[in-house]
């Protein structure tokens, strides 16, 4: 496990398209225990892309820091959203920086975990957010690209 250098604005990687997850052997498993290591040396992060990494694959994790532990999601896709709502956001990737966004009140996203298992995930409120935020970073989207006024 190694803590990885988080790119920030400016990388040409965080405008890119990631690509899809299809193996879910020692190389993607390293680069999920990677990103784990780094969202907790990040300290204040509670959401981390692969790409922030520098690695163009379709994976992000959130932990919010709950007590609930972390969760990843491999290939993830947001199937459903309601409602919305204006919120402050921050990235790792902008440091120093926050903007406001509107995003869905809830959403709901179907994903794989690290061993390549299904799940369906709905969540409002901050973890909504996150998810948002992160699946934005898959399709080379930054929070500031969708800034409102607040």
């Amino acid at each position: 496990m190694a803590i990885r250098k988080i790119i920030t604005l400016g990388d040409d990687r965080l405008r890119k398209v990631s690509r899809e997850v299809t193996d879910f052997g020692p190389r993607t498993q390293q680069i999920i225990d990677d990103m784990i290591d780094t969202l907790d040396d990040c300290g204040n992060g509670i959401g981390l892309s692969a790409v922030q990494v520098g690695i163009l694959r379709r994976i992000f994790i959130i932990d919010m820091k709950d007590g609930t532990g972390c969760r990843v999601f491999v290939n993830p896709r947001i199937v459903a959203t309601e409602g919305s709502a204006v919120g402050e956001e921050g990235c790792l990737s902008i440091p120093g920086r926050s903007g406001y966004v509107e995003r869905p009140q809830k959403v709901t996203v179907e994903a794989f975990d690290r061993h390549g298992q299904a799940f369906t995930l709905t969540k409002t409120g901050l973890y909504g957010v996150c998810i948002c935020h992160e699946y934005d970073h898959l399709e080379g989207v930054l929070f500031i690209d969708r800034e409102v006024d607040g």
